[in-house]
């Protein structure tokens, strides 16, 4: 028998949307109103050139509440995706939650339905992953799946935890 490769698997960078790669518009569902970070195309890209996917992971309770659709979502996310990806980065894929808090689903973080399904589909590597996000809730996901967790804020910008990620 012999040991698998533990740099096998895909390396991932997890990332929250709202307050994390945008500012938070609550329960947007027009694509003029999201504006990534200046910092963050040009962060992706050094991600992706250092072998990393970066995968969107996004609670989206207006869904469930019903202020807004899952194709007025895919709107707003493919614009995000349009800006986040103007410096030649690329966000491989989304999963989003659409439940609300009290629907007690496995997939609204910080419970870990979502990274599992990322696991899953793209045979990620959880020892070579990171979670990106700016609640508690979001570090907490990242690390019940063994990732480890940076929590961006006023002090630790999205090009800041890159710079972490890429050491």
């Amino acid at each position: 028998m012999t040991m698998a490769d533990p740099s096998s698997g895909v390396k991932a960078v997890l990332v929250d949307r709202d307050d994390t790669l945008c500012p938070d518009v609550p329960y947007c569902s027009d694509p003029s109103k999201i504006h990534v970070f200046p910092d963050v195309p040009a962060s992706l890209k050094r991600l992706n050139d250092a072998g990393y996917i970066v995968l969107m992971v996004t609670n989206q309770s207006g869904i469930g509440r019903g202020y807004f659709t899952v194709e007025q979502l895919g709107l707003v996310n493919a614009e995000l995706l349009r800006q986040a990806e103007s410096e030649g980065g690329r966000i491989t894929d989304i999963f989003y939650c659409p439940h609300k808090p009290d629907d007690d689903c496995d997939c609204r973080k910080p419970r870990v339905g979502m990274g599992i399904q990322a696991i899953a589909k793209y045979g990620l590597d959880v020892k070579q992953c990171w979670m990106i996000g700016d609640k508690e809730k979001d570090v907490e996901f990242g690390q019940r799946l063994g990732m480890r967790s940076i929590q961006v804020s006023d002090e630790c910008s999205f090009s800041q935890a890159v710079d972490e990620i890429l050491g």
